[in-house]
């Protein structure tokens, strides 16, 4: 059972929880002439993901975005270019960190929690997302589902993590503002620490434990954790 007073390790979601998805849109206005198509490709990204992982099947992150995109124009009878996946890519490279990260990542460091990440992402060449998000330099590790080959809530992802630094569950807290992500790692043993970027809820079903801590921006979210580490 997760204790969120035991927290030692904090690990970070990065697409949307950290970095600022929506910078993306143009892209989807220039290819479907709504914005909002973002919200359909993204989803379905998460679903296929999920999916594969469940049938015992793995495609690489970027493979499987650029496919999905195709997927939803076909949806659309817009025709994807191999030109349109590639600027997708690259952009998803270089998607800005919130104004509200680099501040509560301050915060949590200077608290003295160790802080990592753990995305559905692949490993990239320096520079980084992170790096270019200028938000790398706070985490001690930067961990990716590449090396399973499974995605995201699935146990051996977090399990990764505990690994590597030789912890027990307990004592870490999964940061993200996509509750599938937190709802695996709390069935894990870990905390869950959820923040309500927009177009991201909580869910409310019986039987199901909500987040430990729940907040509106990340710097309420990092002074949640700090606070119950700091009643114990």
């Amino acid at each position: 059972m997760s204790d969120p007073t035991a927290t030692k390790l904090i690990v970070f979601d990065v697409n949307e929880t950290l970095l600022d998805i929506t910078t993306l849109a143009p892209l989807f206005t220039r290819l479907f002439g709504r914005a909002d198509v973002l919200r359909e490709w993204f989803p379905e990204l998460i679903l296929y993901s999920q999916a594969l992982t469940l049938s015992g099947r793995y495609a690489p992150f970027g493979a499987l975005a650029g496919g999905t995109l195709q997927m939803v124009g076909a949806n659309h009878d817009v025709a994807i270019t191999d030109d349109d996946i590639a600027e997708l890519k690259s952009l998803i490279t270089a998607m800005p960190a919130y104004p509200d990260v680099a501040p509560a990542l301050t915060k949590l460091q200077s608290a003295g929690f160790t802080l990592v990440t753990l995305t559905n992402s692949a490993p990239s060449p320096s520079p980084t997302p992170l790096e270019k998000a200028g938000i790398n330099h706070f985490f001690d590790r930067n961990f990716s589902i590449a090396d399973l080959n499974v995605y995201k809530p699935h146990p051996k992802t977090y399990d990764m993590v505990a690994q590597a630094y030789g912890v027990e569950p307990q004592h870490m807290c999964m940061v993200a503002c996509h509750l599938w992500d937190i709802i695996g790692a709390q069935a894990f043993g870990c905390s869950g620490a959820f923040i309500a970027r927009p177009h991201n809820s909580t869910l409310d079903v019986p039987g199901m434990p909500q987040p430990d801590f729940i907040a509106q921006s990340l710097g309420e979210l990092a002074d949640q954790i700090i606070a119950a580490h700091q009643a114990t």
